[in-house]
């Protein structure tokens, strides 16, 4: 037998919803009086030998604007109008006859700059190899990045570690043999030809780099390979318009000793003028002219006929010997190098080129 479940009347829940109803006090009650108005604002009372005050908000009403968005100051700048005015400050004016002076006794003393590390004054390690002569220092830093040299016994990996200037420098014998690799070419450049990258329509003398043109009497024993091309790049510079020895070279410890800051090897030139030599123009080649506002190096110059001279310079400014010899009223057509150092050019064709043997040094 089932039970049904009925429920309650609705007039009966309805009473008990319904809350209870608050009696109205007399006051509210009559209706014959208007209602009274809260007070906004409440009157300060002015303190004793002091401005009375302007009357300020009750704290019931905030300071709101209601066409901008809540949470946001009704006022721009994030300050109260009062801040921006200057409110708290001094009433007294400033004596605008009286000059204005910093006090800097209640300012702390400024702290000097902290000291460099000591390990940040110390020579990176590839620098400390280039000037040991053990290589360049791109080669240095293959070799570090391939782990091939130890300082003071410790295998270093880390590009642009710094190291004691005398430390101990152990170079692996990888190292030696990847060295022993590179060549050093002796190429003839024929006019027309630039020294570095290809510009202006001309192409770099490197591209004559190849085996058709390998002299027939070099006597250096190396056969020519594909990836002497790699790296080889010119250790000094001849202009377009000349011609003579250019060195080409993988090896970092050649181009040093020839294009490095402290190089002192000589490089002699024929140089074949025009015009009318100054008043003591021989002696001011000689020593005595300035290029870009830098004195030039003393420099060895001769006549070798009625239009040569014979140039012997220890460094390479650009167009030296044609801007050298305009300052003295000469003008070159015609320039050729024929010695580096103990390197001559010799009996070497234009446009072909020759190995530096292993028993040849600049």
């Amino acid at each position: 037998m089932s039970t049904l479940k009925l429920n309650k009347s609705p007039a009966a829940t309805d009473q008990k919803r319904q809350k209870p109803v608050r009696q109205l006090s007399p006051e509210l009650r009559d209706r014959t009086k208007p209602p009274a108005k809260k007070e906004v604002y409440a009157e300060v009372q002015p303190d004793a030998g002091k401005q009375a005050q302007a009357p300020r908000k009750d704290k019931a009403f905030k300071d709101k604007d209601p066409r901008k968005p809540a949470g946001k100051p009704a006022y721009a700048g994030g300050r109260p109008p009062a801040a921006r005015a200057g409110a708290g400050r001094s009433e007294k004016p400033r004596d605008k006859d009286r000059p204005f002076v910093a006090r800097t006794e209640d300012r702390p003393a400024r702290r000097p700059a902290p000291a460099a590390p000591e390990s940040d004054l110390q020579p990176r390690l590839s620098k400390v190899m280039a000037d040991r002569g053990l290589c360049s220092r791109r080669e240095a830093d293959d070799w570090i990045a391939n782990g091939w040299v130890k300082v003071n016994g410790e295998i270093i990996e880390a590009l642009g570690t710094r190291i004691d200037p005398e430390a101990e420098i152990i170079i692996s014998t990888y190292a030696k043999e990847h060295q022993a690799e590179t060549v050093t070419v002796l190429l003839h450049k024929p006019v027309g030809y630039v020294s570095g990258q290809a510009e202006d329509g001309y192409e770099p003398a490197v591209v004559l780099f190849n085996p058709d043109n390998q002299w027939s009497e070099d006597s250096s024993g190396i056969d020519f390979k594909r990836g002497h091309l790699r790296g080889l790049a010119p250790a000094g510079r001849l202009d377009i318009d000349s011609t003579g020895l250019l060195v080409l070279t993988q090896d970092g410890r050649v181009a040093r000793k020839l294009i490095g800051d402290d190089s002192n090897v000589e490089k002699e030139y024929l140089v074949r003028v025009e015009g009318q030599l100054s008043n003591n123009g021989l002696a001011l080649l000689n020593h005595g002219l300035s290029l870009d506002g830098v004195q030039l190096r003393p420099a060895k110059v001769s006549w070798q006929n009625e239009d040569q001279l014979r140039f012997v310079l220890r460094e390479g400014r650009k167009r030296q010997i044609r801007r050298m010899c305009e300052l003295v009223g000469l003008h070159v057509v015609g320039l050729k190098r024929i010695r580096i150092g103990s390197i001559n050019l010799g009996k070497l064709p234009p446009g072909q080129w020759r190995y530096l043997a292993a028993n040849e040094r600049f």
